[in-house]
């Protein structure tokens, strides 16, 4: 079964009701600017970009974990295929490709912990990658909002561990690419971003 928009909208609905929370509309959030910036760059496409970015938490139907809501994220798509977007339920979390920068708990058996490690250590990021993981830092529950409003909505409730601002940096950094391909600010292409972090 190829991963579609349809298919994807249904999967996420679907757990949804198992697991009901903020996280979905926070999904879909990231799922619109995706799309939106992958439709500005000519070697991406918006579809793919928004499949992506509407299950890269959907680890989360199986309850409320932390880092566990990777790894079922992980199996849930390679059950069905999806290998890629398998890849981006965990690389969406380390922009930084080591497992010690992670900010949650890892709420995982040795060996799934282990396997994460080596994971992201060996996964070759590719602009898929990069992108969801700018759009989960661009998207709150409410809608689009400034990366600083964002950085310190998970500091809010994370913490500041210790690679937390290397962490800003390099989704930054990221940022700042993606500027470049489109060659102007990403903001102009999230509708209610002005209003959503100032209100």
């Amino acid at each position: 079964m190829d991963l579609n928009v349809q298919i994807a909208e249904e999967e996420l609905a679907y757990a949804a009701t198992l697991n009901p929370g903020p996280w979905t509309a926070h999904s879909r959030y990231v799922a619109l600017a995706c799309q939106n910036i992958a439709a500005a760059c000519p070697e991406l496409s918006a579809d793919t970009a928004y499949c992506f970015g509407l299950l890269h938490d959907i680890g989360r139907y199986a309850g409320v974990t932390s880092e566990r809501h990777l790894i079922d994220g992980y199996r849930f798509c390679m059950e069905r295929g999806w290998e890629k977007c398998a890849q981006i339920c965990i690389s969406h979390a380390y922009m930084i490709q080591d497992i010690e920068t992670s900010i949650g708990t890892f709420d995982v058996s040795e060996e799934d912990y282990l396997f994460m490690k080596k994971f992201i250590q060996n996964a070759v990021y590719d602009d898929y990658d990069r992108l969801v993981q700018l759009c989960d830092a661009l998207a709150l529950p409410s809608g689009f909002c400034l990366l600083e409003k964002r950085f310190v909505d998970v500091a809010l409730r994370y913490g500041t561990p210790p690679f937390m601002t290397a962490r800003w940096k390099k989704t930054l950094e990221i940022k700042a690419q993606f500027e470049e391909k489109i060659n102007g600010s990403l903001y102009q292409l999230l509708p209610g971003v002005v209003e959503n972090t100032f209100q």
